[in-house]
């Protein structure tokens, strides 16, 4: 995973652009061609995979990662697409869009992201999130008698294992702090701000 190097003078994005990017869910990020006929493999961002047998009309989006690391995107005119067939693959899923039907056509579609109007997505309880809408979030560890800002969270691994890792951006460089239940202790993503009890010594594995 490449690492994003934040200058003094970078900016992050402010309430605005956070407020523009909650309009989207993304579902999965184009990586490269599988196959001769257009299908293309692609990175799940989505909790919930299976959904796409439901879903036929799906947006592409640029995916730009800023200097702090955290995402922005130009979601002003996103690309309508219609998705013909998917399935899962190697830990990912490969997509086949309705007037994609070349290796050379999905190449020019990597990198972008395959999202959905946020209002479709599907309802979760109060105490549940998207791991997507963690983007953004600073993380607090609450597990001493003091909060402690561990960094703020630039991207989600999903291909890992069974918990996704937030990688943080933190004072001292890039932390990985895994996104386990059991950390948890409070999420306020309108303040956007997650709060965990970590492990002792979890964060000092990084640096």
């Amino acid at each position: 995973m490449d690492n994003h190097q934040q200058s003094g003078a970078e900016q992050l994005p402010d309430r605005a652009t956070l407020d523009r990017l909650a309009s989207w869910a993304w579902l999965a990020r184009l990586r490269k061609p599988q196959g001769r006929k257009g299908e293309i493999f692609a990175e799940l961002l989505t909790d919930f995979p299976e959904k796409f047998a439901e879903r036929k009309k799906l947006w592409l989006l640029p995916d730009e990662v800023s200097g702090s690391g955290l995402r922005t995107q130009a979601a002003e005119n996103p690309r309508p697409v219609t998705l013909k067939t998917h399935w899962l693959h190697k830990g990912g899923i490969v997509l086949h869009f309705d007037g994609v039907d070349s290796i050379t056509a999905a190449e020019a579609l990597a990198g972008l992201v395959v999202a959905i109007p946020s209002v479709e997505r599907v309802p979760l309880s109060e105490d549940e999130a998207y791991v997507g809408d963690l983007i953004g979030c600073e993380l607090v560890d609450v597990a001493g008698a003091e909060p402690v800002l561990i960094g703020t969270i630039g991207d989600v691994d999903r291909s890992t294992g069974s918990a996704p890792i937030l990688v943080l951006n933190g004072p001292g460089g890039e932390v990985l702090v895994p996104f386990a239940k059991s950390y948890l202790r409070r999420l306020d993503l309108a303040a956007r701000r997650v709060e965990m009890a970590l492990p002792e010594g979890l964060v000092d594995i990084n640096l």
